[in-house]
């Protein structure tokens, strides 16, 4: 397996590069991240307190971290950190997932890339903060990313204002439209094999939470001229949005991975496996299922603890099986629970053949180490034999029994995302 690093890991592309390697036999994956970021709930080889990439030690440490865990590749997942990679290739061992070091500095700066193409695609017009300007605009930082620094102006009394803080923003025309990514790939070759676009309907700071695919005639002609003009290999994207009168404009390129290219990858196209695979000298292909899908996020929780257990004493009815359904969550939980060699007990009062009932939902007896199928009367605290275990039951009354008489950890069925990774 080769060993794969993601810094910053914590971002929203840290995150969907470890989505992108789940499961895979040829990846053995590291995050590492700058602070106690959620890297440390999905990483299962973490690495925290590395220095920020402007910090001195930065490279010191990350060339220790190569060596001591025998890295192959490194994926920059923040713009900062693609530009430090590339530009300092020469002094890692491990491959860094990004392009040249001249692409990265000009997809950068938004005034750069501006210049690089006015002439070839549609560009923002910029305008002069003491020539005539004609409002409404929009500012932004000419190095930043999502939507950190930027402002809709509608006068010159705010744009005087905001410009008096930071008088480096570019001011540009307000485009009005809706706004695309489309995501790229350029194989080793310099062949641009995938284009393909998406709607960001819905946007949370800077990040599309909801989005769609969407086709238009000038993607792809896009896409090609942005890539004969740069050296891209591996993934990468582009953004644009609508003047009123539907011309798609150039705001941004970068020669990364994008947090929300999820929504290809799980229609076939998993950019991060294709950029390691042709970073590795092998020819790829693209697979693309095209399915009419939306992908909308939203917050989710992970969860650290201080207990330990070796055992899990669960109910059955209203517990595992719901509703005459399986509790998919309450599976999993046992399966990761036999996966980590902690026991497993069932612990019920069902009414009818267990066996039965067991076999009705496909759920083998063997799943569990134990079964006690409690008479009428009978306390399930009776039939805990271990300290350092968990009980889950629907009942609150259970649940109450339980803890009074052994003062265990207990827990309701809404419970079960607590225990879950």
């Amino acid at each position: 397996m080769h060993n794969v690093l993601v810094f910053p890991c914590g971002s929203e592309i840290g995150l969907e590069i470890q989505r992108s390697l789940v499961g895979s036999k040829h990846f053995n994956v590291f995050g590492a991240s700058s602070t106690n970021d959620h890297g440390q709930f999905v990483f299962e080889n973490y690495i925290s307190g590395v220095p920020f990439v402007d910090q001195p030690g930065f490279l010191e440490n990350i060339i220790e971290i190569v060596d001591r865990f025998e890295i192959n590749f490194i994926i920059p997942a923040h713009d900062s950190a693609v530009l430090f990679f590339s530009d300092n290739r020469d002094k890692i061992k491990a491959t860094i997932l990004t392009s040249d070091i001249e692409t990265c500095r000009v997809c950068r700066s938004k005034k750069e890339t501006y210049r690089v193409f006015q002439n070839l695609i549609p560009t923002p017009k910029l305008f002069d903060s003491i020539g005539p300007i004609s409002f409404p605009v929009f500012l932004k930082p000419d190095v930043g990313q999502g939507s950190k620094g930027t402002h809709f102006v509608g006068d010159q009394k705010d744009l005087d204002f905001y410009l008096g803080k930071d008088g480096s923003l570019l001011v540009l025309e307000f485009l009005p439209g809706k706004e695309y990514t489309i995501d790229c790939f350029t194989d080793r070759h310099g062949q641009l094999l995938f284009s393909e676009g998406r709607e960001r309907v819905r946007i949370s700071n800077g990040i599309s939470v909801r989005t769609k695919p969407v086709f238009h005639p000038d993607f792809k002609s896009m896409a090609e001229a942005i890539n004969r003009k740069l050296r891209f290999q591996g993934a990468w994207f582009y953004q644009v949005k609508e003047r009123a009168n539907g011309e798609l404009v150039l705001m941004e390129v970068a020669p990364r991975i994008a947090g929300s290219m999820a929504l290809f990858r799980i229609l076939g196209v998993n950019f991060v496996q294709l950029s390691l695979f042709d970073r590795m000298g092998l020819d790829v292909s693209i697979l693309y299922n095209k399915v009419n899908t939306v992908s909308d996020r939203a917050l989710t929780s992970r969860y650290s603890f201080d207990f330990e257990y070796d055992t899990i004493y669960i109910d059955f009815d209203d517990t595992i099986v719901m509703a005459d359904r399986v509790n998919i969550d309450a599976i999993k939980l046992l399966y990761q629970a036999r996966n980590k060699g902690i026991e497993i007990v069932l612990i019920t009062r069902h009414k009818d053949n267990l066996h039965d009932t067991l076999a009705r939902f496909s759920i083998s007896p063997t799943l569990f180490n134990k079964i006690y199928h409690l008479k009428k009367g009978e306390k399930k605290s009776s039939f805990i034999f271990t300290k350092s275990a968990i009980f889950i039951d629907d009942s609150h009354a259970e649940r109450k029994e339980v803890f009074d008489n052994l003062r265990i950890p207990v827990f309701d069925v809404n419970a079960i995302e607590l225990l879950l990774y």
